[in-house]
């Protein structure tokens, strides 16, 4: 267990910051699939990843999933980044999952592969270790409520629509959903949605608990982001590197008995005593002004 939680908290130490924010690789004109924005001004440490494969409805496909891995292993050493926001590009979808017409001219051996480099990235987006929120504008099915569950915060349209849908199509989650939305919703209402294939509004999944806020969707197609960006930016001004901690803390004391959960939660909180924003905090509360944390 210690082992594991080192490894999260070594990717809280600074390190240099990338260069390119380019998420593809080859050099290629090719418009991206995965575009990365570093909003600027007051939303400074804001960093968007738009999801923009329209003609496959954001379908995970092998090159998608290709730059948003390369997305992610930038933004991760990237100490700016205090709140990272997945979005969608395309009005109407937010990920359409898998890509079954991909899918369909693999063999088993590549099938396996494919749904390991899957599991991989949602795991990625899931250790993270800045907060992550997805704002659902539109449909999320199968892979693409996984990737929705591997975020911190889920922001939903109410006419949004999810769920994990595998069973209809002869599959089951293979990208973290059994193992994710129990978490989020206790095992015997994830057995019964994982099981029946049912497809949610986002107005029921913000009354499951599946999502923290569901808003009406306006004209443009993209309410969600509006509220997920408030959201970020309630975070953004908080102390990045106990937010971090934070983080870190919940989703390890989640996965083992409430005794370890509290060492783990000692250890996370030792790590922020040395740092000048907890100092910042105090002497700010002592003379009533607001903070100024830097994240050091």
């Amino acid at each position: 267990m210690l082992r594991v939680l080192t490894s999260a908290l070594s990717l809280l130490r600074p390190r240099r910051p990338p260069g390119a924010r380019s998420s593809a690789s080859d050099g290629t004109t090719q418009d991206p699939e995965i575009q990365v924005r570093a909003l600027e001004g007051p939303d400074k440490g804001i960093t968007e990843i738009i999801m923009n494969r329209p003609r496959a409805r954001n379908a995970l496909g092998n090159v998608f999933v290709r730059e948003l891995l390369e997305a992610l292993a930038q933004l991760r050493e990237d100490q700016q980044v205090r709140v990272l926001l997945f979005r969608s590009g395309v009005k109407g979808v937010f990920c359409a999952g898998a890509d079954l017409k991909e899918r369909e001219q693999m063999n088993e051996a590549e099938v396996g592969a494919c749904v390991q480099r899957l599991r991989g990235l949602m795991n990625g987006i899931a250790a993270f270790p800045a907060p992550t929120i997805a704002a659902m504008d539109g449909t999320a099915l199968g892979g693409g409520l996984e990737l929705a569950l591997a975020c911190d915060l889920r922001v939903a349209a109410s006419s949004a629509v999810m769920g994990l849908i595998e069973t209809t199509r002869g599959l089951l989650p293979g990208a973290g959903g059994t193992q994710r939305l129990p978490r989020c919703l206790g095992a015997a209402l994830a057995k019964e949605l994982i099981f029946t294939g049912r497809r949610l509004s986002g107005m029921q999944a913000q009354a499951l608990g599946l999502v923290n806020h569901a808003v009406a969707q306006n004209e443009e197609g993209n309410a969600a982001y509006h509220r997920a960006r408030e959201l970020a930016q309630e975070i953004l001004p908080q102390a990045p590197i106990a937010v971090r901690l934070g983080k870190v803390a919940i989703d390890r004391g989640m996965e083992v008995d409430i005794a370890s959960g509290m060492a783990i939660e000692g250890i996370c909180y030792a790590q922020n005593i040395p740092t000048q924003d907890r100092l910042e905090g105090m002497a700010a509360f002592r003379e009533k002004r607001p903070p100024r944390f830097v994240g050091k």
